[in-house]
């Protein structure tokens, strides 16, 4: 009744699903991975949040080159920056949200007294505002200030895989960036950048407007991963479930419609001759009734 589950196209079929499946399952697993991946961030998070804001000189001192082990070891603290804002090496970086609006982030070197300069992300502007300005709406405080915030890496161009990031020019003055790309600025910048940047969370003297907007701190919840890792493998157990109950089905209509091609016929052999009494037996009488 299921010999014609081995005929090519049904291996193909078979094949096919079974791709199916492993496919559900790598997808789950990979859900899992990064489900890890999210928890592992969250806890450095909340350990680097944890300690007390110190200055970014002591984190990071500028004698000497920071390695990247050491930028990665200060990642999410809570640093303290003085100095003047250097106004006219500003930048902005497109396509940042807020809250689903489109818009840019404003980028402002933070100049400290040992002639050092540190990135202030100072937050997020609508995009009405343009590159080429006017950016006086969200000017920041004149003279010496204070800045407490975030201490972030600065961000990349992606190179490898399917998807791959704008690009800003070589050379020349930018007015804007693609990314918070801290190199790329520190061509145009006069003085030593430190090599990460800060999102500003409070400034003293505070800011005058509105505008920027502080970025919000970073979420710290799992994300979606599980769900997500859960729908996979349930998808791959339907498909374990679904399948053979759809080849039985299949057998069965395929039984129904030909009857003839999937039975055998049994002829049956003359019954046998039962013999006559020979003879050396009494008959018996059946007396009357009396």
């Amino acid at each position: 009744m299921y010999r014609f589950l081995l005929k090519p196209a049904w291996i193909l079929s078979h094949i096919f699903v079974l791709a199916c499946v492993v496919a559900f399952v790598n997808l789950g697993l990979w859900q899992l991975r990064r489900l890890d991946e999210r928890k592992s961030y969250n806890a450095q998070v909340e350990a680097a949040e944890a300690q007390a804001p110190e200055l970014v000189a002591d984190l990071l001192p500028a004698g000497a080159d920071s390695t990247a082990e050491q930028v990665d070891a200060v990642v999410y603290r809570t640093v303290q920056v003085t100095g003047t804002y250097a106004v006219d090496q500003q930048v902005l970086v497109q396509n940042r949200t807020n809250g689903g609006a489109p818009g840019f982030w404003v980028l402002t070197p933070l100049v400290q007294a040992d002639g050092t300069a540190v990135v202030i992300n100072r937050g997020w502007v609508p995009i009405n505002y343009t590159v080429d300005g006017p950016w006086s709406d969200f000017d920041p405080p004149t003279g010496r200030v204070s800045v407490l915030g975030m201490l972030q890496i600065p961000q990349v161009r992606p190179t490898s895989g399917l998807i791959t990031g704008p690009s800003d020019a070589a050379e020349g003055v930018l007015r804007s960036l693609a990314r918070v790309d801290v190199p790329r600025l520190q061509q145009q910048v006069s003085e030593r950048l430190v090599p990460i940047y800060v999102n500003l969370q409070a400034q003293d003297p505070a800011q005058a407007g509105p505008l920027p907007e502080p970025l919000p701190k970073p979420t710290l919840d799992e994300g979606p991963h599980l769900n997500y890792a859960g729908q996979w493998f349930i998808f791959a157990l339907l498909t374990c479930i679904v399948y053979p109950l759809l080849l039985r089905r299949v057998a069965r209509r395929r039984l129904a419609d030909d009857p003839g091609a999937h039975s055998e016929v049994v002829e049956l052999a003359d019954p046998p001759v039962v013999p006559e009494g020979d003879g050396s037996e009494p008959p018996v009488t059946v007396p009357p009734p009396s």
